[in-house]
């Protein structure tokens, strides 16, 4: 029997339940190193953050990513198939739904952390530079 309501969580898949797996055998792992040359469609950031495509609209349409577009493209700039996320995109999508879903955090906070987390990554980047210069 399958629920007619949707999901209120952007999640489509339940993280928080543990999986049994006494029955299963060893899974083989596999992916790609996400930098910002390696560009994800939106159905490819929707699948690897385990979230519904509509979230990732939502999060463009409030501001909290801004998609790279597709050069030359017949495609509409503001048509999600035309939009492709890097790894930073990625990691703010799946920190957002973390917030949001798991902690009830609002489109403004979500914001807000997403901002002051870019700032420390860029002050440790910082950091670690003058250390690398320091210890020459």
């Amino acid at each position: 029997m399958t629920n007619a309501n949707p999901p209120s969580s952007p999640r489509d898949v339940p993280l928080d339940k543990p999986r049994d797996s006494s029955n299963e055998s060893p899974e083989e792992l596999s992916g790609i190193l996400l930098d910002e040359q390696n560009l994800l469609t939106i159905a490819e950031i929707s699948r690897v953050c385990a979230v519904q495509t509509e979230y990732i609209v939502e999060l463009v349409d409030e501001g909290l990513i801004a998609p790279e577009k597709l050069p030359e493209t017949s495609i509409g700039d503001d048509e999600p198939h035309a939009w492709r996320f890097t790894g930073t995109h990625m990691r703010h999508a799946r920190i957002a739904a973390h917030l949001q879903s798991d902690l009830g955090v609002n489109a403004a906070g979500v914001a807000l952390a997403l901002q002051l987390l870019d700032e420390v990554e860029a002050l440790r980047a910082q950091l670690e530079a003058m250390e690398t210069m320091g210890g020459r």
